[in-house]
Order: C-alpha cells, then structure tokens, then sequence
C-alpha cells in the first residue's frame, strides 16, 4: 500500500526531550500509513527553501505543524514604542517557535489542506492563536505518556486522518 503523504512542520534543531514529542507524532503518523514530508528532514532544497517548500506541500494531502520552542526571551521590549508596549522580564519570559512554522502554515492553508496543530506550553501568535484558522490547536504530547493519552492522540489523529484521505482520493 502506497503511503500518503503530509508535510510536517518542524525545526531540525531539538532538544532530546522535545524529539521524544516529535517521535510519538511521526509514530503516530506511520501507523495510520502517512509519509511525513518536510523540508531538511528526508526532502533538500533544489531551489530557493520557500519554493520548495510549496513544491512538497502541493504533493501532500496534509499538515502539521509542531510548535517547539526555538527562542526563550527572558528580557526585551514587545511592541516597542507603541502603544500597549510591554516589558519582558524573567518573570513573563516567552517562548518562540521557528517561523518557518508560520510560514509552512499559511502554504498549508491557502493549499486547503487539513491541518494539525501542535504547540508547547507557552508558545503563542500566528498560526498558534486560538482561533486563526478552522485548525483546533493541540497541547504538544508528554515526552513519556500513558496509554490512555495516547489512545486520546489517536482519536485526534483519526479524525484528522478521515480529512487528509479523503483530500488524496479527490487527487
């Protein structure tokens, strides 16, 4: 059985911990006979990154998008000189995805493909606001999590699944 594929989302860097949510996804994904596709990760650029990154998307039938911290600010100015200016302190640090995320989403969304939204406590704006797409967003897996959550993640990936193989059979 030929698998379908779905572009993912997500940083090359991690830490181990944050690979170990990663893999459960992939897992995941191999399972249910999906062949996850991204950028840097199995597909190199022949061309401009952007570019090909819309050259994989268009062959996909799917997305996700994992939301890892790659930037922890403990310092700084939001909004600087504007109103609503806020101060960043060690005590309201924020943590920042890649923003090849954003990027690779809003490829993903104008393609109207399923997405599958994913994110770490603490990550916010673009494509990880509540409410920016018909996307629900995701609470990213514990690295080590019981079979009760993971019978959870299924169903999740499941209902997502029924969207992303009806998208390949319309191909």
């Amino acid at each position: 059985m030929r698998k379908i594929p779905v572009f993912v989302s997500c940083p090359t860097s991690l830490s181990a911990e944050q690979d170990k949510k990663r893999k459960i996804i992939i897992d995941l994904l191999e399972d249910l006979q999906l062949e996850p596709r991204a950028l840097g990760r199995g597909d190199y650029p022949k061309d401009f990154p952007l570019k090909e990154v819309y050259i994989i998307a268009k062959h996909c039938a799917g997305g996700i998008i994992l939301g890892f911290e790659q930037l922890y600010v403990e310092g700084g100015k939001r909004k600087r000189n504007c109103p609503g200016e806020k101060t960043i302190t060690p005590e309201k640090a924020i943590s920042l995805p890649t923003p090849w995320n954003h990027l690779e989403a809003g490829i993903l969304f104008g393609l109207k493909l399923p997405l599958l939204i994913f994110k770490e406590e603490g990550i916010e704006g673009g494509v990880f606001d509540y409410g920016i797409s018909d996307a629900f967003i995701h609470t990213m897996p514990d690295p080590d999590p019981g079979s009760p959550k993971i019978n959870e993640l299924k169903q999740v990936f499941l209902k997502w699944f029924a969207q992303v193989s009806s998208k390949y059979d319309a191909y």
